[in-house]
C-alpha cells in the first residue's frame, strides 16, 4: 500500500492538524512510523511529549493515558545532561485504522524547546462497512453522548 509522510516543527503547547478527510471517507490510514528529533540536538535539557489524536485537542499536555481511545500515538524525548548518557526517545503507536484528520500536540518542559516530528501513514482503500465503522468510531469519540446510541 502507498505510504504518505508528514513532518513538522512544533513548539511548546502547539497543535498541528494533518488533513486526511475525504468526501466519501473511503481511504483509511494506519501509522507505520512516528519519529521525534529536537530542533537543537545539542541542547542538553530537552524533555518533550508529542501525541497524536483522532479528535481535535484544545490544549497540549504532557501526561500520557493509553486508556484514551482517541490517542493514536505518543512519543517522549529527553536529552540527558549528565555525563556521557545518550538521548532517550520512546515512541508507541496503535495499529488502528482511521479515515479522518489527525491532531498532533507537543508539550515541553521549557517553552523555548522545539521538536521535529516525522510520521508515515499507510493508506488503504476501505470497503463500505470498514468506512462506516471508522466514521462511527470518530463520531462516538467526538461526541461521547452518542456512545449510548451506537
Amino acid at each position: 500500500m502507498p505510504i504518505k509522510s508528514f513532518r513538522g516543527l512544533m513548539s511548546d503547547g502547539s497543535i498541528d492538524t494533518i488533513s486526511l478527510h475525504t468526501n466519501t471517507g473511503s481511504t483509511g490510514y494506519k501509522i507505520t512510523k512516528f519519529q521525534l528529533m529536537p530542533n537543537d540536538p545539542t541542547d542538553e535539557n530537552i524533555e518533550s511529549v508529542l501525541k497524536v489524536y483522532t479528535i481535535p485537542q484544545t490544549t497540549a499536555t504532557d501526561d500520557i493515558d493509553f486508556s484514551d481511545n482517541t490517542l493514536l500515538a505518543a512519543g517522549f524525548h529527553k536529552n540527558a545532561s549528565i555525563g556521557n548518557y545518550s538521548a532517550d526517545t520512546i515512541v508507541v503507536f496503535d495499529n488502528m485504522t482511521f479515515n479522518q484528520d489527525i491532531y498532533i500536540t507537543m508539550k515541553a518542559d521549557d517553552t523555548a524547546d522545539k521538536m521535529n516530528y516525522y510520521i508515515e501513514l499507510e493508506t488503504m482503500p476501505l470497503a463500505l462497512n470498514e468506512n462506516t465503522v471508522a466514521t462511527l468510531k470518530d463520531i462516538r469519540n467526538i461526541n461521547p453522548t452518542w456512545s449510548n446510541i451506537i
